[in-house]
């Protein structure tokens, strides 16, 4: 009970002072920038507090690098800011989404879903619990109660769990750093159409030996109309809490203890039942001690547990007063020819890393080991029944010479023994498998002009995750797809380049991939219950590119592109849910305190299609038409510490949907076949205040 206040305390607290806050700090004598201390960016990419303090949101590109993408997630990016992990994710070139109404959706990197991209907070993973994956990994993430967001594209490290072969996504708290007893504060409140309103606040508190973090976040939404008018059901209630207690005596060393809750409820457009819980705790702790020695320079290990409770219903939608549980005797059905059900699903997963640094001369190596054990439980007659239980142990190294400023050469491996024990009596009991990846990649800058090059090859084998082995209703051929999946493998070369001078800022960059044994799923083609997942070989290519020209003092021009293409060799189809090409044009100006951007953003029609084929989540089940949508944004720094911004998305209330959708449910009066449409115009505010 403790806990629970605790985490609490910042929304019942903290969000009825954001705006006393705002008119208190601009004639504080404590009201500049961070100036006892920064939170800073342990691993060299960059400044938290800088980033989060930027003046101008960011509508199409962040970062320098086309392979590794950094920005704080504090900074609000439009549409408008972001309800869960992946509507953030949605705006950095090359993320799409899974939509399926207002909030949760899954993301999707280079047309990659689900495992093959790895979402890490705070270096955890925390995997969802419905075996539709509901509660994706990113639902459980309230984006602004974190200082900086990670991307790497690609298998191109192995310092961050295995089977990543889309990418790695960090979101990650930092370290606080202070010379003298002092509070840091990160608040902000949002209003917006269909009764949005957002509540966030982070604040710290310390001194040189140590410091206590409360963050809180709530979010409301009522459902949301398109463009044509119509209601779309997308309601949403979030909240989530955390605090974390470190001690630092001295500047190179720390020992954290954290904590944290959440839980809400969510309805959605594109599926048979709602979301009425999704209820998570996680403790961690991390040891960190760097400036060792000469040679062996610094060592960092973690435990976490994370625990992901979460239920599903139709009540609201069968209009019956008696939800059924499994054995319900008494259950009756609507006036809608519905069942009225609740769904219990569980998932406790617990696991740690340790990691050691050495430096010497022109080399720095980082080995370690990962592991954790992760089981899923389903309620069966009022009681929980434990259906799976994985288990991986990882062993990595990752080496890096910098023979110069112009040459880098990086490379690494890993090996992981992944195991997995089936509860359920039809189907065999363990399987188990050791799995290799390696990367290796060159970088160069060249000499005559400001312009990095990459080139990298990867490998890795991804072990089949519980939505693959347990969700389908059968595997390849005649086999349960517990049995007959095989592990995925990926061969992919990753290239591209970055160009800074002067008021111009590009990068590129592009992959193409084999993948041995590409799990898909397969469905029927007159909607009938029941999936089928099998192997099948696959190429995939594209790319991203960025480009940001600084037009004068005032005016900034931005672009970004991005394309994913891929076909089943087996078979000489197009993969399914592939997103199409995306473009996003941006302009800024900004002059003094006083800042706006427009934001175009085009999307391409698919034709490339699948029919009936997808993934746990979605299926290709039509074409999808291209669309242009045009927002803006206006913000104003009223004193260094608070901001006012303000902005309408879709600004010409145009009707459409996205490619990668769910179809309508009936029960919501959606014919086969119908897709989930995106917000009409969409107007908010926001008050946002740090010092």
């Amino acid at each position: 009970m403790l806990f629970h206040t605790l985490v609490r305390l910042p929304l019942r607290a903290g969000f009825s002072i954001v705006t006393l806050l705002s008119l208190m700090v601009s004639t504080s004598s404590h009201a500049q920038d961070y100036p006892s201390g920064q939170i800073t960016d342990n691993t060299g990419q960059g400044d938290a507090a800088a980033l989060s303090k930027a003046d101008v949101m960011i509508v199409t590109a962040p970062g320098d690098s086309p392979l590794v993408t950094v920005t704080s997630p504090k900074i609000p990016r439009q549409p408008v800011p972001a309800s869960d992990g992946a509507d953030y994710l949605k705006t950095i070139p090359g993320f799409s989404q899974i939509r399926n109404g207002g909030t949760n959706g899954d993301p999707v990197l280079r047309g990659m879903f689900g495992s093959r991209l790895r979402i890490l907070t705070d270096g955890a993973e925390m995997p969802g619990a419905c075996p539709s994956r509901m509660d994706a990994p990113t639902s459980y993430i309230s984006p602004e109660s974190y200082d900086l967001l990670t991307v790497i594209k690609g298998p191109q490290t192995v310092l961050w769990g295995p089977g990543a072969s889309a990418g790695v996504v960090r979101f990650e708290r930092e370290r606080p750093h202070f010379d003298q007893p002092d509070i840091h504060l990160n608040a902000s409140a949002q209003v917006g159409s269909n009764r949005r309103f957002d509540q966030n606040i982070d604040t710290v508190m310390g001194s040189e030996t140590g410091f206590l973090r409360l963050s809180g976040t709530k979010s409301t939404a009522a459902d949301y109309q398109d463009g044509g008018g119509r209601r779309v059901p997308s309601k949403w209630n979030k909240w989530n809490g955390d605090l974390a207690l470190g001690l630092t005596p001295d500047s190179d060393t720390l020992l954290e203890l954290s904590m944290g809750k959440g839980d809400g409820d969510a309805r959605y457009a594109g599926r048979g039942m709602d979301g009425a819980h999704f209820k998570r705790d996680s403790i961690g702790l991390r040891y960190e001690k760097n400036n060792i020695g000469t040679l062996f320079e610094s060592v960092e290990a973690q435990l976490f547990y994370r625990y992901a409770d979460h239920q599903m219903d139709n009540i609201d939608r069968s209009g019956a007063a008696s939800p059924m549980m499994s054995g319900c005797t008494h259950c009756v059905i609507s006036r809608h020819g519905m069942m009225p059900m609740v769904m219990n699903v569980d998932r406790r997963t617990v696991g740690g890393r340790a990691v050691a640094s050495w430096h010497w001369d022109n080399y720095q190596l980082q080995s370690g080991i990962d592991t954790q054990v992760s089981v899923h439980r389903k309620m069966v007659q009022k009681a929980y029944q434990k259906d799976a239980a994985f288990g991986q142990t990882g062993l990595f190294s990752e080496l890096t010479w910098s023979e110069d400023d112009y040459h880098k050469v990086v490379g690494g491996v890993r090996a992981d023994y992944q195991s997995v024990d089936n509860f359920r009596a039809t189907q065999s009991q363990r399987r188990s498998a050791v799995l290799p990846a390696g990367f290796i990649r060159y970088e160069h800058t060249l000499e005559s002009m400001p312009v990095m090059l990459y080139a990298g090859l990867g490998y890795t084998e991804r072990f089949p995750d519980y939505w693959e082995l347990f969700s389908p209703t059968m595997g390849p051929g005649n086999a349960s797809a517990f049995d007959g999946l095989k592990s995925e493998k990926t061969h992919q070369l990753d290239i591209g380049a970055n160009y800074v001078q002067g008021g111009i800022k590009g990068w590129v960059s592009g992959w193409v991939a084999q993948v041995d044994d590409f799990i898909v799923f397969q469905y029927a083609a007159d909607g009938s219950r029941g999936s089928r997942a099998d192997n099948v070989n696959a190429v995939t290519l594209g790319g991203e590119a960025g480009l940001a020209w600084s037009l004068s003092e005032q005016w900034t021009a931005e672009s970004s592109l991005a394309y994913s293409w891929g076909k089943n060799r087996r078979d000489g189809r197009p993969l399914p849910q592939m997103p199409p090409l995306e473009a996003r044009l941006g302009l800024t100006w900004e002059k003094g305190d006083w800042s706006s951007t427009a934001l175009w953003r085009l999307v391409s029609q698919q034709q490339r299609i699948a029919l009936h084929e997808g993934n746990v989540v979605g299926k290709d089940f039509d074409s999808s038409t291209g669309f242009g949508i045009l927002s803006a944004n206006l913000t104003w720094k009223a004193t260094p510490d608070v901001k006012f911004s303000g902005g309408i998305d879709n600004i010409f209330n145009k009707e459409y949907h996205e490619h990668l959708n769910l179809a309508g449910n009936s029960s919501f009066g959606y014919s086969a076949g119908m897709p989930v449409n995106e917000p009409g115009r969409t107007w908010w505010g926001r008050v946002s205040v740090a010092f």
